[in-house]
């Protein structure tokens, strides 16, 4: 029996990180959506949860949505009653989006659930090794945002 090595190239690293990345993110979805809400709704109100209000812009950039999709998401949760908006302390053009007492009550229920599942999903890594693999892709995506952002100086 012959053992098969590893490839060790950048496109095979990439090519197995997205395909975990794939199944982890339909896990996530279904987990979310069994609790009748969508990926980005849960994502807002989880930034919020964990991060305090915040401007429309600081959420976006936070949860990589556009302008647009932000604007309808607030909208649909404000609609649900789950978030309010309030007048930003410094800029009267921006709006500061916080949790209602029914959002936080929502998504504290919605977020265990999503994290029981998530460790169901990752139940095949130990906890030391879930720990190593947070570091190196720590260090994985600075390093190559540090690199986007020096191309992006060197070409302006």
């Amino acid at each position: 029996m012959t053992q098969r090595r590893t490839d060790q190239s950048a496109i095979h690293t990439w090519l197995v990180l997205m395909k975990a990345h794939r199944t982890l993110t339909r896990h996530a979805t279904r987990s979310i959506e069994a609790l009748d809400m969508c990926l980005s709704d849960f994502a807002i109100l989880e930034a919020l949860l964990h991060k305090g209000p915040q401007s429309v812009r600081e959420l976006g950039r936070r949860i990589d949505l556009t302008s647009g999709s932000m604007t309808a998401a607030i909208d649909r949760l404000e609609t649900r009653r789950l978030v309010a908006r309030a007048d930003h302390a410094t800029d009267r053009r921006a709006w500061v989006i916080h949790l209602t007492a029914a959002g936080k009550t929502l998504i504290t229920k919605v977020f265990a659930g999503h994290q029981d599942a998530m460790e169901h999903a990752m139940s095949g890594l130990s906890r030391s090794e879930r720990a190593t693999l947070t570091d190196l892709l720590k260090r994985l995506g600075t390093t190559a945002e540090a690199q986007l952002t020096q191309e992006k100086g060197e070409m302006s």
